[in-house]
């Protein structure tokens, strides 16, 4: 990917309307896909990145909302515990892996060692980084995983504006936290690191760029992306459709059943 200017990303607005139109049509789609992906005994991994308050969870509610949760795991990666920060860095992700029919879902990421490690806490080699991501990238695509990586970005009015309502509203305290204070500061230098990761880390896994200031907006682009991405692996969504005969006897049998109980 060619160089990234987030601070002139133009953000779209989508009008309410439309959206739960494009939203409502999407998630059935999603649903018929997820049920491809089972079927195929294919896997899954979808990758989720962005500042605080970007919408990421807002957008993985909306995503997987019909899809079946035996089918789903969603992993909310924070800081590595006691034993994690002892291993490599990737070696918490190995474990996480989906399994045969599965989708896998990463609230942040791997990319946490070039994002808030670099930012944060003054990791500098990000070059090797990219190199390791990359391999490690690059296995999971060769073992056939499906990869979708999705960055939403915000600018620092739209975060501030965001986190100022959560601290305003007490049914959405649980979402403002210590950390979400310390990284607001260091929106610029998160904004450069975006903007590395796009041009460095785009291959062999392309990253699908969403202008997150209207929530709508970035909600409905986010699943188009995955969408997208999942039908050239499993094709067009093939969306269920009802047997008429089985749902004439169906109907039959408990038909019959209700009459046998007024009995």
């Amino acid at each position: 990917m060619t160089q990234i200017d987030l601070s002139s990303l133009q953000h779209p607005v989508l009008e309410k309307k439309l959206y739960r139109q494009r939203r409502d049509q999407l998630q059935l789609d999603l649903m018929a896909l997820q049920l491809q992906l089972y079927r195929s005994r294919r896997r899954a991994i979808l990758v989720v990145e962005g500042p605080d308050a970007a919408g990421k969870g807002g957008f993985l509610r909306r995503a997987l909302r019909y899809m079946d949760p035996r089918g789903v795991r969603v992993h909310a990666i924070g800081p590595p515990d006691a034993i994690e920060a002892g291993q490599h860095y990737l070696q918490r992700f190995w474990r996480r892996l989906p399994t045969s029919g599965q989708l896998c879902v990463f609230d942040r990421s791997w990319y946490g060692r070039i994002l808030v490690e670099h930012v944060e806490h003054g990791y500098n080699e990000r070059e090797r980084a990219c190199r390791e991501i990359a391999e490690f990238e690059r296995m999971l695509v060769d073992d056939q995983i499906m990869v979708v990586k999705v960055l939403f970005y915000i600018d620092k009015e739209t975060q501030r504006n965001r986190l100022l309502t959560r601290l305003e509203s007490p049914e959405k305290h649980w979402k403002i936290t210590d950390a979400d204070l310390n990284s607001f500061p260091f929106h610029h230098q998160y904004c450069q690191a975006y903007e590395y990761m796009l041009k460095q880390c785009s291959q062999p896994v392309p990253w699908q760029l969403v202008a997150a200031n209207d929530k709508y907006h970035a909600r409905v682009a986010g699943m188009e992306a995955l969408s997208e991405q999942w039908r050239q692996h499993l094709g067009e969504p093939a969306h269920p459709q009802a047997n008429a005969a089985f749902v004439a006897r169906a109907r039959r049998v408990l038909e019959r059943r209700r009459e046998d109980s007024a009995d």
